[in-house]
């Protein structure tokens, strides 16, 4: 197997090699998603940040965090945040940039296995990673597991837009559009490839809420950004559960 298929991921999320794809194209990361997503992608952030209303001296766990980017974001409310990725590509180049940004630690990380006790944050939040994890609901049960009871949890990830218009739109976009621009600005076009794939197989809003819902959450709800390109899905950890969920 060569390099580029050693770190071509597919969609049975082999952790190994989403892990390496990631370690590829860690130093342009940040700049390819702004492209690709034509500048959205601070939108998207802004809005995540917002649902998870952070407060000064919140503990809060920032998962698929890659360099940081959001993280940052979140600590600037004066929160205390864990940047977690698994990827040690994107945690080194995260140090790197960040390293004396205040309030933000980062930590190497499994989703389905977090390295942290019962009920530890206020509040758990993951943007456009839910959908790399090879076991989501694993991932879920383990963010209930990790979040104090009342916590919040907030999910950003690409979805399906509700107007066939736009969906037509958007899926001209990702099967003509997005690769060759990919294979211009990115250190790892399959990379992308992998993203379009992904993004087809992934669940639509309602499905997803449902297992947020499974997984221990309540007061679930979603809003659409972007016309359903991405969804923004937001739960609560029951205040009457005062005990650690099963990993």
């Amino acid at each position: 197997m060569s390099s580029d298929q050693a770190h071509r991921a597919d969609l049975q999320k082999d952790p190994a090699r989403v892990s390496g794809m990631f370690d590829e194209v860690a130093a342009g990361y940040d700049r390819t998603n702004t492209v690709l997503s034509v500048g959205n992608d601070r939108l998207w952030r802004k809005a995540t940040t917002r649902a998870l209303c952070p407060r000064p001296g919140q503990r809060i766990l920032d998962l698929a965090a890659g360099t940081g980017t959001s993280s940052v974001a979140i600590a600037r409310t004066g929160a205390e945040v864990v940047a977690a990725d698994f990827s040690p590509g994107m945690i080194a180049e995260g140090r790197r940039r960040h390293a004396n940004v205040p309030g933000v630690t980062f930590v190497e990380a499994d989703a389905t296995a977090l390295p942290f006790g019962d009920a530890e944050f206020d509040a758990v939040t993951i943007s456009f990673g839910l959908r790399n994890v090879q076991d989501p609901d694993a991932g879920l049960r383990e963010m209930l597991r990790v979040t104090k009871p009342g916590g919040r949890l907030v999910v950003c990830e690409f979805s399906h837009p509700t107007s066939p218009a736009v969906a037509s739109l958007y899926r001209l976009y990702n099967d003509r559009v997005l690769p060759p621009v990919a294979r211009l600005v990115s250190s790892n076009a399959d990379a992308y490839d992998y993203l379009n794939e992904s993004i087809r197989a992934w669940p639509d809003q309602p499905t997803l809420a449902g297992r947020i819902r499974a997984a221990g959450w309540v007061d679930v709800a979603w809003r659409n950004l972007t016309f359903g390109v991405v969804a923004l899905h937001r739960a609560r950890r029951p205040v009457e559960d005062g005990g650690s969920q099963p990993r």
